[in-house]
């Protein structure tokens, strides 16, 4: 059989899926189950609904936070040490052995280390003039 190569208009969720079984296929052959699940911690308002707050997930013995967002009307509360604390209690209690994320030089950098992340990566003009960086914590 010859494979070619193609480039969908608008790539599907199956086209994602026909890159991501061979990969994973591998992984789990190399390294086991990831044993992946989501995590979420909301931030919730009187009203109940929800406003900001993390969202993540663990995948073998680590925490991904992909993303930490709370409104800037409710910046500097101490909300955001409120879900990196919780964040940390979940990936305890799941057994993990650390967690890492990533962030950009406008964002939130110098909060993760006061948190004890340190930095383990970074990409220059990630958007160009900026930095993204990668930053982890043992637990």
């Amino acid at each position: 059989m010859t494979l070619r190569l193609t480039v969908p208009e608008q790539p599907s969720d199956e086209d994602r899926d026909a890159v991501i079984a061979p990969l994973r296929a591998y992984n789990i052959d190399r390294a086991g189950d990831p044993r992946t699940r989501p995590v979420a911690i909301l931030l919730t308002d009187d009203a109940g609904q929800h406003v900001g707050g993390l969202w993540g997930k663990r995948s073998y013995d680590w925490m991904f936070i992909e993303f930490l967002a709370i409104p800037e009307a409710h910046r500097g509360a101490d909300h955001g040490t409120a879900l990196m604390r919780r964040a940390e209690e979940l990936a305890r209690a799941q057994d993990c052995i650390g967690i890492w994320l990533d962030t950009y030089s406008f964002q939130a950098r110098g909060f993760y280390e006061k948190m004890g992340f340190s930095l383990c990566g970074e990409i220059a003009d990630h958007p160009v003039g900026e930095k993204r960086f990668f930053l982890s914590k043992r637990l």
